[in-house]
This record gives structure tokens, C-alpha cells and sequence, in this order.
């Protein structure tokens, strides 16, 4: 029997402790829609990481998930950070003048002689775009089918819920990088 109340007494510890973590560090999201694709698919199950960027800051490339609204919650990748200045040119991104190279993009990449991410204009600004200080530029993988900082904007780094470190449904996607 003292075996038995040992054993309980462990499981019943794990499960507080887990739920404490599940409420406070880590949130679950259900990714809706095609605009991470290929890097995240509609109905993955994602495990964001809520406490991260309380110790740390926000990375360009971090996929992140964030309030777009009172209602929706978006998931997304960091492009540009505060001060940096964003292009696109001829289908090649450009963050304060130098080419990142996109290659998680390279598998959605269509061969079809069609422009993959449009050079674009954000609220009257043509050409290279800078970020403004507390804000941040996010853009889907799916460059041609996402609702990014192309079209709402650049987001308050305040909104971010937090960064996505696990991809746990479907099991057979299970993944912890995304780059």
C-alpha cells in the first residue's frame, strides 16, 4: 500500500505541475489557414512558448503567434525588427540592404514564371520600408495567400501571445525547428 501512495502522490504532483506550466509558460494554438505554409499547415496544433520574450528578445525569423485583434490571434514570421529598414526587389527580400535568403520558402516556391513575394507599398511608402520602435514586420511563408504587415500594417511587439517551439499534431509533422 505504501507503494501504491507513492506512486499516486508523484502523478498527482506531475499533473499540478503541469498544469501550472500549461497555464502560465506555454499556450496551445491551432494554426487556421494556408499562410505559413510550408512551414505550418492548417490544423497543426502548436505549443507557444508564453514567458520567452520576457528574457529574451524577439529574433528575425522567430515564428511567433500574436492579437491581430480582440478576437484573432495570428501566427506569423518576424521579418523586420524596430529600426530595421524592409524591401522586397525582384522576389528577393532585403532587411537593412542585405539579401536574406529565404530557403523555407523553397519547397512552396512555385516554378510558374510568376513573382512568388510582389515588391510592395506599405501606407504610401514605396520601395524600402523602416520599422518604427516598440513595432515589428511579420510576414507569412505563403507570400501569394497571407494577410501580413503587407496589408495590416506593422504590429505592436506588445500583441506578441509568444514564440511557436513545438508543432505536436499531426504527430507525423511533429517538429521543433522552423526555419
Amino acid at each position: 500500500m505504501k507503494k501504491y501512495k507513492h506512486l499516486i502522490r508523484t502523478v498527482i504532483l506531475a499533473v499540478l505541475v503541469a498544469i501550472v506550466f500549461r497555464a502560465y509558460f506555454f499556450a496551445s494554438y491551432v494554426v487556421e489557414g494556408e499562410s505559413m505554409e510550408p512551414t505550418l499547415y492548417d490544423g497543426n496544433l502548436l505549443m507557444v512558448n508564453k514567458v520567452l520574450y520576457d528574457w529574451t528578445d524577439v529574433h528575425r525569423q522567430d515564428i511567433i503567434v500574436f492579437h491581430y485583434n480582440n478576437e484573432d490571434d495570428y501566427v506569423k514570421r518576424v521579418i523586420g525588427l524596430p529600426g530595421d529598414h524592409i524591401a522586397v526587389k525582384d522576389d528577393r527580400l532585403y532587411v537593412n540592404g542585405e539579401f536574406v535568403e529565404e530557403d523555407y520558402l523553397d519547397e512552396l516556391r512555385p516554378n510558374d514564371g510568376r513573382v512568388f513575394t510582389n515588391d510592395f507599398t506599405l501606407e504610401g511608402v514605396t520601395g524600402r520600408i523602416e520599422v518604427p520602435e516598440g513595432e515589428l514586420f511579420v510576414m507569412g511563408d505563403n507570400r501569394r495567400d497571407s494577410l501580413d504587415s503587407r496589408s495590416f500594417g506593422f504590429i505592436d511587439i506588445q500583441s506578441i501571445v509568444g514564440k511557436v517551439e513545438v508543432r505536436y499534431w499531426p504527430m507525423s509533422q511533429l517538429g521543433m525547428k522552423f526555419r
